[in-house]
């Protein structure tokens, strides 16, 4: 019973009905927490080590319990697997683990599921059962015939009775509810609209849950279902273990069922649906918009997904948008760049007064406060306006200003590029 298992490589494996309590063994309550684990395990070790007692073989044994207790309930995913089946291998699949717990297992461990053990609406005879089989690397459980489950062990043999597929079961007739998948559609509007707001018309293509079948793909008809005779439920053979599953060709109705002529089994149809979108001022190019259950109908009755519309927004001949601030490159002469000067600039709201300092320069930005777009996420903020300033040279026409220009010169002797070659 507790002698163990070698696999084609050499390595030893424990059989699964060889259990040890290691909370007994390290004197512990199943809720202990890790520093408790730790400081158990130190109390104990300084006691039976070895070193501490020569030529004891009592000493050694309980030293290498508490070593192995320690090892598995120190480390977390180790305990819950413990805690789940009653003993530790290394050889557990997590999964099926999981499996087994939620079927009934508990704490107890396989070993007390020799009765009668089941899941919600599961019922499960483990009686006479091998568990040693579910753990074999080298194939699954013999089938009738010489067959063998395939390598999946624990795993195979519990996936048909967790996910409802029984023997002569096809796809299109179980009812189990998926949820359905999300839809992206994008949304093309002009620079003002995502400005000011506006609402889209758009014609959306989704999978609409079918009305005929509500969803489940197929329609009872008269007569006893072929593959449970009309009993609602199936037997499944693992190894030894035998348990009654409910058929999944007729769900448990012990009633012969169609396919559903409407949807062909899918238990979904394509929809073409007109829907109006709302696009906050504000909104921004490449904004997801998301809509709730206007996704794809989940088969089997399941909800359905969500919408996802990303906007995309259409450029401006003068404003720039960043963010929510509006760049404009506005043009000043000579005389308003170096004198200094009040000018009319364009904003998204209209007109608006901008400051020119004396002495500004050609690329100079000055800012505009709140003259920006109105945040779609944030009520009451706003951007800026951002003004690139651009000198406008005049060009001489005549002698005269030709003239005026030169006495400007002379008047103004500075070498504009003196500060480039102090660079060079």
């Amino acid at each position: 019973m507790g002698g163990g298992r070698e696999t084609g490589d050499g390595e030893r494996y424990a059989m699964a009905t060889s259990t040890k309590d290691y909370y007994a063994i390290l004197g512990l309550k199943r809720d202990a927490s890790v520093d408790d684990i730790r400081k158990a395990f130190r109390k104990l070790a300084r006691k039976h080590h070895p070193d501490v007692n020569p030529g004891d073989k009592g000493a050694e044994d309980k030293f290498k319990q508490i070593s192995e207790a320690n090892d598995v309930l120190s480390d977390p995913k180790k305990r819950k697997l413990y805690d789940q089946l009653g003993y530790y291998s290394d050889n557990i699949d997590p999964a099926a683990a999981e499996a087994y717990a939620r079927a009934g297992g508990g704490s107890s461990g396989f070993e007390g599921a020799r009765g009668a053990a089941s899941g919600p609406g599961v019922p499960v005879d483990f009686s006479g059962f091998d568990f040693s089989d579910i753990f074999e690397q080298s194939g699954g459980a013999p089938q009738p015939g010489g067959k063998r489950a395939g390598s999946g062990g624990f795993r195979d043999i519990f996936s048909g009775l967790f996910n409802g597929a029984g023997r002569g079961a096809s796809p299109q007739t179980s009812d189990r509810p998926q949820p359905g998948t999300d839809l992206e559609y994008q949304a093309q509007i002009g620079f003002w609209d995502a400005i000011r707001g506006a609402v889209v018309r758009l014609s959306i293509q989704r999978q609409d849950t079918c009305q005929n079948c509500r969803g489940r793909g197929v329609m009872q008809s008269s007569g006893f279902c072929p593959d449970c005779g009309g009993k609602g439920q199936v037997t499944q053979v693992g190894g030894h273990m035998r348990f009654n599953v409910q058929c999944s060709r007729c769900n448990g109705t012990g009633r012969a069922q169609n396919i559903c002529p409407k949807c062909h089994g899918d238990g979904v149809i394509p929809r073409t649906e007109p829907l109006e979108v709302r696009i906050k001022a504000g909104t921004r190019d490449g904004q997801r918009i998301r809509i709730p259950g206007k996704g794809n109908a989940g088969p089997g009755g399941g909800p359905p997904g969500d919408l996802y519309i990303v906007v995309r927004t259409t450029e401006h001949p003068v404003f720039k948008r960043e963010g929510d601030d509006i760049h404009v490159l506005v043009p000043v002469n000579v005389t308003e760049a170096a004198l200094g000067a009040k000018i009319e600039v364009p904003t998204v709201d209209g007109r608006a007064l901008l400051k020119i300092p004396p002495g500004t320069q050609s690329g100079q930005k000055l800012r505009l406060r709140d003259k920006g777009v109105p945040s779609a996420v944030k009520e009451g903020a706003r951007g800026d306006e951002i003004v690139e300033v651009q000198i406008s040279v005049p060009v001489p026409r005549d002698e005269e200003t030709k003239e005026l220009l030169r006495k400007l010169a002379k008047l103004n002797p500075e070498d504009p590029r003196a500060e480039l070659w102090k660079e060079v």
